[in-house]
């Protein structure tokens, strides 16, 4: 049985998705602030986590960063801001997506059902040998999860690491930020594609990689993404 952290101050929004989430047959923890959020993930590790950005004391957005230095746990983000600058700052700190308040239950139900659907195929998936790619440099070993750029290693967000890693396997192949999200965070998406572009936005900075004269991810205006070809 899946287990799902629920992060909010909201007692009657938190009671009415932790029955929902019940419901669909996973055990729920509820967190009504930040240090009640972080102790109950020390405590038992949740298999995801579902984070209000607004919280009294420690808000979600530092409960997001203490969580990812120490536990690569998917993270939804909850957020009734129409300011995008803290979903974006949320997305960048490590967070898998974010779902703007109001939402529809359904909504909610089907990215938690997407996200733990990831998560059991990648627990599932067999090992096999380790998976290694090298260009201009750049080296990406899939078996360790490590990339380096000529010998030293660059530091990921799993999120990063995938996104890299998924576009280095097809050089040259153009992919809309709906497949991205698709093929990558696991789910047919069909609201704000800014996930796709903060991401890709990181990776460039942390690579060293520049949008108006790219080594590495080129962008397809228009369209989306893709990796260079070698030549």
């Amino acid at each position: 049985m899946p287990r799902i952290l629920l992060v909010d101050d909201e007692r009657n929004l938190r009671h009415t998705v932790g029955y929902n989430l019940r419901r669909e047959g996973h055990q729920v923890v509820e967190a009504a602030d930040g240090e009640a959020a972080l102790a109950a993930a020390a405590a038992q590790p949740p298999d995801l986590v579902v984070l209000d950005l607004m919280l009294p004391g420690v808000d979600g957005l530092e409960v997001c960063r203490r969580l990812r230095q120490r536990s690569a746990v998917p993270i939804l983000m909850l957020t009734a801001r129409g300011d995008e600058v803290d979903r974006v700052v949320g997305l960048e700190l490590g967070a898998d997506d974010y779902l703007a308040k109001p939402f529809s239950m359904r909504e909610l139900l089907a990215r938690v059902k997407a996200i733990l659907r990831r998560v059991e195929l990648s627990r599932a998936r067999v090992p096999g040998p380790p998976s290694q790619f090298e260009r201009d440099g750049l080296a990406i070993d899939a078996g360790r999860r490590r990339v380096t750029i000529d010998g030293q290693e660059v530091a990921l967000k799993p999120r990063e690491f995938d996104l890299l890693a998924f576009l280095a396997r097809q050089p040259g192949q153009v992919f809309t930020r709906a497949q991205l999200l698709e093929q990558v965070w696991g789910y047919d998406y069909a609201g704000d594609s800014r996930t796709v572009d903060v991401h890709v936005r990181s990776l460039r900075t942390k690579l060293g990689d520049r949008a108006d004269q790219p080594r590495w991810i080129e962008t397809i205006w228009g369209v989306g993404y893709r990796f260079r070809e070698a030549g």
